[in-house]
């Protein structure tokens, strides 16, 4: 199996789960929907691509190495005349993923990597507003399924959460939410989180199996640290031999 990894990281991310038109929610990581999304709009399907949903059958995980904080916001709209109602939006801020798509089909891999760098229509991490920060960063990974590469992938959270949290050699139990076939002895729930239309007439989602472990990961900041800390001592701020 070939494997895809890419790294999601925005101001502002929403995964939509169970909404009402009054209150659209967000998940606290990125679905395998909104990835699948995601990836059709970069493959240049339209909304009713027949396509779309053999998508499904790529093997996904996800890493949550920065968990983001919740934001809601709200819109005033006019859904009748003369008449207003607010409507609430929730979103993650400042959240760093790690997602990890896997196939036998190691072509299909490559070119869903091309076309993540080279899309043909908009990308977005889940709502329209939220584009990602630059050029998405991808690798791929041969001979190993998603769980294996993320496991053993150093941390990708941003350098200032890294640093807050420098006293700490290890940050413990980053959560892996996968595809439960991925992790067979782990126990597994439904989600209503499989793509089966996309089109806004007949948007429809059925269920999968999803289950969860976790991973502890060495923090880069921590040796910088202690390099500083052994080398205080004898340290001379010589500004003017900088210079």
């Amino acid at each position: 199996m070939k494997t895809l990894t890419i790294k999601l990281t925005s101001p502002l991310q929403s995964y939509g789960n169970e909404a009402t038109f009054s209150r659209r929610t967000s998940g606290g990581y990125p679905s395998k929907s909104a990835v699948i999304g995601m990836i059709s709009a970069a493959l240049g399907y339209q909304r009713d691509d027949p396509r779309i949903p053999a998508l499904n059958d790529l093997a996904f995980a996800v890493r949550v190495d920065q968990p983001g904080k919740a934001l809601s916001d709200f819109q005033t709209v006019e859904w009748k005349k003369g008449t207003r109602k607010i409507t609430y939006r929730d979103y993650i801020q400042d959240a760093v993923f790690m997602a990890a798509l896997g196939s036998e089909d190691e072509q299909l891999i490559e070119q869903i990597e091309t076309a993540l760098k080279h899309p043909k229509f908009q990308l977005f991490l889940g709502r329209r507003s939220n584009v990602p920060a630059g050029v998405l960063q991808t690798a791929t990974f041969s001979d190993r399924d998603p769980i294996a590469v993320l496991k053993k992938m150093p941390w990708q959270a941003s350098h200032w959460y890294q640093w807050r949290k420098r006293r700490n050699e290890f940050v413990k139990d980053v959560a892996i939410i996968a595809d439960a076939n991925l992790l067979p002895d782990n126990r597994s729930k439904m989600v209503k989180d499989r793509v089966e239309s996309f089109d806004q007439r007949n948007r429809r989602h059925g269920y999968r199996a999803v289950a969860t472990d976790y991973v502890d990961l060495q923090n880069p900041c921590f040796e910088n640290k202690q390099a500083e800390i052994d080398n205080s001592v004898e340290t001379k701020h010589d500004i003017f031999g900088f210079l």
